[in-house]
């Protein structure tokens, strides 16, 4: 007998209240009429299964079946990140933190690290000999 897949707990998944907000920023698909081959996953499904990816930091393949496939999954990513959806949700974000919390726009910063090679650099390339 086969063993059951668990489902995932719906802490994984996008609450209704964010979805109402994410669902119009998706694009809209086209119907094939000739060759239509097999019926699209539903958005809902698609971007439950990308936020689980990059919230847990599996591979794609390691995705939950429930959610489709792990390269439907990052094929459906791929083609987002092209539509500029995930630029439009980051500021659907800030807007929403802007909102509630504020954001100081006139005081802002950023952070970076420089630091020698840790193996050295130039002065320890091989000598030619000869």
């Amino acid at each position: 007998m086969a063993a059951k897949a668990e489902r995932i707990s719906e802490d994984w998944r996008i609450p209704d209240r964010l979805w109402e907000r994410m669902e119009p920023l998706l694009p809209k698909r086209k119907r094939r009429r000739r060759y239509p081959g097999r019926k699209p996953l539903e958005w809902r499904r698609v971007m439950d299964g990308i936020f689980y990816v990059l919230r847990t930091g599996c591979q794609w393949k390691a995705a939950p079946r429930e959610f489709g496939s792990g390269s439907s999954l990052h094929r459906y990513f791929q083609q987002l990140v092209a539509a500029g959806v995930f630029e439009k949700l980051w500021t659907l974000a800030l807007e929403e933190y802007d909102t509630l919390k504020g954001i100081q726009w006139d005081w802002q910063c950023i952070d970076g690290a420089m630091s020698k090679a840790p193996l050295g650099g130039e002065k320890n390339r091989a000598q030619s000999h000869g």
